[in-house]
């Protein structure tokens, strides 16, 4: 009886496990679906996007769509964008967190970020309606593009005819911007006059009748050695062809257009409240560039606060060289002082920079387990745009063909100030932009569309993180490179108050250019050039000085809470490898690796 009762147990068992095992072997076989269904969601989120801005594509190194040049102002694309984002906002609301693991919920929660805020800038009319301006315009872009030193490749026949294509594209949408912003004219959709101004000499430089040194020449000069004489004779043939017959004549007319026409019309106010719905559109624009919720007021406010705080630091370095004037007046002594302007050709100002990276290299270990595979190089900003430019860095391509590229604009060598240049480099290129930009397109963890995505709290909040660290590299040794990181510093502290004051409190152009005069050591026409690049863009300026508080904020945190078991290079891990991500969820992320830790 008993071997009867213990044969039975044992086969309902057997049975119950065997019941256990398929039916943890269905719940497997759903959670796999679910997450395959996710994974293509965004694959083709991403592979759509490139579709549609096939810009984006080759910026990315995806050659696919190099001949192509969409429409960017039609009422047609418009609609596809609407509808690219409400389907994929709809179709990843349908998953549920449950069935996702934390990686795949941060990508999701990304997706749904980048949709919504997608959907919300096609509210406004401003893209639309402004389309060009003196620093952030698509013409601008495409310059660097036509350059032949930059994304666009030109190697092959096809490359070369390829771009030939995209140029079409590309001045059919000069048609419709002229279009659209005679529109805007109209409507009250106009930039002001200043930065008008400024625009217009842009426009001028394209006219160039001297085919062989015009902009759109430049890769004709890069033909490469393998071409037959009948091939270079034909592309450069085309070429000059396009030049003389569709791009000047496209320029000339954008140029009497902006100079007779528009000009005239511009406006004497600076902020966006100039322009309707411009209130409305500044609260957007904050949100899109800080990914936070704060109000212009509150921002105004931790601006003065800022600019009292690396006030106070300043007036120490003046102490420590021994200047006896006040705070501005030392200001003025260090933008002028000759020594401190040491080269005489562009060339010079690159070598230092180089030089500074090579300073660098023996303590990078120490802050950092990680560093970029991708290559890296510091060039001169091409001079066509570089008297508007600010120094700036353009990613390497995903596959690491393309090295990231620090820009920087020297058009007078000889008066060239150096006193910034340590924490300009650890900003723009390492470890700021090249560690952050480079470090997440090598991370095969991520799925294609974040190794693209941009969020500027993020990222400009990460450069600007990083020149605090020059002192851990074995930089700013010398008082005015430490100066020239507090100056950086009170720049970006400065644009919470000056860029809130123009769009949020009626301040004028040369109000908000007297602040910054009064308040940091750059020269006066560099800072009319910020002030005027603010005016153009409301609120990306803001994104800065936000995320290095926040970044800040974490890792005192972290050291707080961690103790002796803190780890810098695994802090700077933590932060690096989720890719650029709205505050929000950097927070949170830091939080779980924190409890992690501890536990």
């Amino acid at each position: 009886m008993l071997k009867r009762f213990l044969f039975l147990f044992v086969l309902v068992s057997a049975l119950t496990a065997c019941k256990n095992e398929k039916s943890g072997s269905a719940e497997t076989d759903e959670k796999a679906a679910i997450s395959a269904r996710f994974d293509s969601i965004l694959e083709n989120y991403y592979e759509d996007g490139l579709r549609l801005n096939p810009i984006s594509a080759t910026t990315s190194g995806d050659m696919r769509y190099n001949d192509q040049f969409p429409d960017f102002l039609s009422e047609e694309y418009e609609d596809s964008l609407r509808n690219y984002y409400t389907s994929y906002r709809d179709q990843v609301s349908e998953i549920n967190d449950e069935d996702l693991s934390e990686s795949e919920r941060m990508s999701k929660e990304i997706l749904l970020w980048e949709c919504e805020m997608n959907l919300e800038t096609l509210e406004f009319n401003k893209e639309k309606y402004m389309p060009i301006d003196q620093m952030w315009s698509v013409n601008l872009f495409m310059g660097q593009l036509a350059s032949g030193a930059s994304a666009q490749p030109f190697k092959t026949m096809e490359d070369y005819e390829n771009w030939l294509k995209r140029v079409d594209g590309f001045l059919t949408w000069m048609e419709s911007a002229e279009k659209n912003m005679r529109e805007g004219m109209e409507q009250g959709y106009v930039l002001p006059a200043s930065l008008i101004r400024k625009v217009i000499p842009q426009m001028e430089a394209m006219t160039n009748e001297d085919v062989k040194s015009h902009l759109f020449y430049g890769p004709l000069d890069k033909l490469p050695q393998d071409f037959s004489e009948e091939e270079k004779e034909r592309i450069t043939t085309e070429y000059e062809k396009m030049i003389t017959e569709k791009v000047i004549p496209a320029y000339k007319r954008m140029h009497a257009f902006m100079k007779d026409e528009y000009l005239p019309k511009g406006r004497e106010t600076s902020g966006i409240t100039g322009i309707p719905g411009g209130e409305e559109y500044y609260r957007h624009q904050i949100k899109l560039y800080t990914t936070t919720n704060m109000t212009a007021e509150e921002i105004h406010q931790l601006g003065l606060d800022e600019v009292e705080r690396i006030s106070r630091e300043m007036e120490k370095v003046k102490e420590e060289v021994g200047y006896e004037g006040d705070l501005k007046s030392f200001f003025n002594y260090v933008r002028e002082n000759k020594e401190l302007m040491p080269y005489d050709s562009p060339e010079e100002v690159i070598a230092h920079f180089n030089e500074i990276h090579e300073r660098m290299k023996p303590n990078i270990d120490k802050l950092f387990k990680v560093t970029p595979k991708t290559p890296f190089e510091v060039r001169r900003t091409e001079e066509f745009r570089e008297e508007s430019s600010s120094a700036e860095y353009n990613p390497g391509s995903l596959d690491g063909t393309r090295p990231g590229i620090f820009y920087v604009p020297i058009p007078d060598a000889s008066a060239y100030n150096i006193y910034s240049d340590e924490s300009l480099f650890l900003h723009e290129a390492i470890p700021g932009h090249h560690y952050q930009i480079s470090l997440t397109q090598e991370n095969e963890d991520l799925p294609d569309f974040r190794k693209t995505l941009w969020y500027s709290g993020y990222g400009e909040g990460w450069a600007l993180y990083s020149e605090s660290l020059g002192e851990e590299l074995g930089l700013f040794e010398d008082p005015y490179q430490y100066f020239g990181m507090l100056g950086a510093e009170m720049h970006r502290a400065i644009r919470l108050v000056v860029d809130t004051g123009l769009h949020s409190k009626g301040w004028t152009r040369e109000e908000a250019i007297q602040y910054s005069l009064d308040n940091e050591a750059e020269p006066k026409a560099s800072v009319i050039s910020e002030i005027e690049r603010y005016m153009a863009n409301p609120g990306q300026a803001l994104s800065y000085k936000i995320g290095q508080l926040k970044i800040q904020e974490l890792r005192e945190k972290a050291k707080s809470e961690l103790g002796e078991n803190f780890d810098i290079r695994e802090y700077h891990k933590q932060v690096l490898e989720t890719g650029c991500v709205p505050l929000k969820l950097l927070e949170d992320k830091i939080d779980r690796w924190i409890n992690e830790q501890k536990s």
